[in-house]
């Protein structure tokens, strides 16, 4: 949930069962804002072109995004057999499903409500990378 976790993976996997990236406090401290208090303000950002979506919706790819990729490849290069996911809000946006496929990760997830929506993203983006 913190981006220096991600950045030293390789030290973490060492000692670790699995990895589980709670992207809403990753994409907290990634952004410096609160989710509670960026609604003030992201969807101006959003309107200006400064951000291209709200990234407590959907992954940010470039940033925590790339975070998550970082922290996969280094955990999976010392641990091979390491399980890693995501828990948050964006294991139940079919956008971050795609991504977190492409990363790849064994699971996602996500709010009860969201679940359905969850499994038929996950089975389409396992669909299109086969």
């Amino acid at each position: 949930e913190i981006p220096r976790a991600a950045l030293t993976a390789d030290e973490i996997a060492g000692s670790a069962d699995f990895f589980s990236f709670g992207t809403n406090d990753l994409t907290q401290m990634t952004f410096g804002y609160s989710r509670d208090d960026s609604g003030s303000f992201l969807p101006e950002y959003v309107e200006k072109g400064i951000l291209d979506q709200d990234p407590f919706r959907s992954i940010d790819k470039t940033g925590v995004g790339k975070l998550v990729k970082m922290g996969t490849e280094l955990g999976r290069r010392a641990n091979p057999g390491l399980k890693i996911g995501i828990c948050g809000e964006h294991g139940g946006d079919p956008t971050s499903i795609y991504f977190f496929n492409e990363v790849p990760l064994d699971y996602v997830s996500c709010s009860p409500y969201r679940v359905p929506v969850a499994r038929l993203a996950a089975a389409h983006a396992s669909i299109g990378s086969s």
